[in-house]
């Protein structure tokens, strides 16, 4: 029986990460999934979060938005519209654009303003816990 699975997490730009990771959690759509070594096959639409890992036994987080997660052999895909490593992140620009967001949010007239911004916002709050969260663990400086 298998102890670890392989993580793959690509977007259009990059392949962010390929480990071989114990555990993966990931933003659904629907809400949050986890992932243990031989999971039956799945695929779920990704929402806007946190993804983490575990490798020897430490906690690991990426921040997506967008895409899709595949389960299928011990191997975890992630297809991902946006990815960034929790070290990757720039902390100050994240907190301006939660700023800036929750400032139109005041401003929002029509409906499409206020939905483009809504998603602005959680973009900038999820990129924000993911690093924090990183820096938490010890695996994000």
């Amino acid at each position: 029986m298998a102890k670890t699975l392989n993580l793959e997490i690509v977007t259009p730009d990059r392949k962010v990460l390929s480990e071989e990771v114990e555990y993966v959690g990931a933003p659904g759509v629907l809400g949050e999934f986890g992932i243990l070594p031989n999971h039956v096959p799945f695929l779920s639409a990704l929402g806007i979060g946190n993804l983490h890992y575990k490798q020897d036994g430490k906690a690991h987080f990426v921040f997506v938005a967008g895409g899709f997660a595949e389960v299928n052999h011990n191997k975890v895909t992630v297809l991902a519209e946006v990815a960034e490593m929790a070290t990757e992140i720039d902390i100050d620009r994240a907190t301006k654009a939660r700023e800036r967001a929750e400032s139109r949010a005041q401003q929002a007239k029509e409906k499409l303003d206020h939905a483009r911004n809504q998603a602005a916002l959680q973009r900038a709050i999820a990129r924000i816990s993911c690093q924090t969260r990183g820096r938490e663990a010890g695996t994000c400086s």
